[in-house]
């Protein structure tokens, strides 16, 4: 097998994916977060101006999910087409959810009528609430593994089988966060009424998230078999772990200092380290399986030729820098307060 640096392609691509993953999770955790907030902000003028806070932000973030997307179908098109067939209501309805979300971004402000902004602000809440809980399901999922059986063939439910408690309370942690990091955000681009009525759900917000991530973790390391093993083998990581915890401790410490960007990024800091963790508890697998560990997808037998590795890990080196640059340039230019003008939304 070839290798770059003492590293397999597959294991190469398999931290491209995760990395692409992980920035789609920061990103537009905090879109979706803003969003879940939404329902909260009492007044036209605020709603109006949490939507133009992600304004510029919000189609430019989801890059990250189409990229990665794409990463995980030309690296492991085994784990692409294998975890599609056994959650394809839950990602069609996540599709579903994506448009109703562009569609409210884009009418909510387009007529004056009451009836109708009521209506798209309601659906803007619903999308961006539920399309953060799914990706914390299909996580859960993921974590304690799916019905695969004899040729990679899914063997379980079509829905509600996903909607088990542990894929319910990683969904619920997954929104936490995301609510956490949008009011964060929000608090950055707002100033005056709006600022403060913010400042009063952040908290309310960091209190869910502790909460639901206090829970979560208890359950996984009680219930969820072999979860410590991998740290036993390989002790030098459980300094994962303590960074999360330490990355989780610091944002409400930043938050009563009013370091608001600090926070955003110690926030963005958790978000990657319990990322890192669920990749190092899986590696080399990338779907269990609750039937047989033999029937599990993992990078080498989901993984696509070393010639197709090779060519696209050349592809990342050269495509990387233009996407950090790009993404600079973006947040730099649209940094600051929001001002609305006759082109907001």
């Amino acid at each position: 097998m070839e290798t770059f640096l003492g590293i397999d392609y597959p294991t190469l691509w398999y931290l491209v994916v995760g990395l692409l993953f992980s920035g789609y999770a920061i990103l537009e955790g905090f879109d979706y977060g803003a969003g879940a907030w939404h329902l909260f902000l009492r007044k036209d003028l605020s709603r109006r101006i949490s939507i133009n806070a992600i304004g510029p932000l919000w189609d430019a973030n989801q890059v990250w999910l189409i990229i990665g997307a794409g990463a995980l179908f030309a690296g492991f098109p085994v784990m692409y087409a294998t975890m599609l067939s056994a959650m394809y209501i839950p990602f069609m309805l996540f599709l579903m959810l994506l448009v109703l979300r562009s569609a409210a971004i884009k009418f909510r402000s387009a007529e004056e009528m009451k009836w109708w902004r009521k209506t798209w602000d309601i659906i803007y809440f619903l999308s961006n609430s539920l399309i953060s809980f799914l990706l914390g399901v299909v996580l859960g999922n993921i974590l304690q593994g799916v019905e695969i059986g004899e040729n990679l063939s899914y063997q379980g439910g079509i829905f509600f089988s996903f909607l088990n408690p542990y894929a319910i309370m990683v969904g619920f942690t997954t929104i936490s966060i995301f609510m956490t990091q949008g009011a964060i955000f929000l608090l950055l681009k707002t100033e005056g009424r709006l600022f403060e009525r913010l400042t009063f759900l952040l908290k309310k917000g960091m209190i869910f998230f502790i909460i639901s991530f206090a829970v979560t973790s208890f359950y996984t390391l009680m219930f969820l078999p072999g979860v410590t093993d991998k740290f036993k083998e390989y002790p030098i990581f459980f300094i994962l772990p303590v960074l999360a915890f330490l990355a989780v401790a610091n944002v409400p410490r930043l938050v009563s200092k009013k370091k608001y960007a600090y926070a955003l990024l110690f926030s963005s800091l958790t978000m990657a380290f319990l990322l890192m963790l669920v990749a190092f508890q899986l590696y080399p697998v990338l779907l269990p399986s609750t039937i047989d560990p033999k029937y599990s997808v993992t990078i080498y037998n989901a993984a696509s030729s070393q010639k197709s590795l090779g060519i696209m890990l050349t592809i990342v080196l050269i495509g990387a820098p233009l996407l950090a640059g790009y993404f600079l340039f973006l947040y730099k230019t649209f940094h600051g307060k929001v001002k609305l003008d006759d082109t907001s939304y």
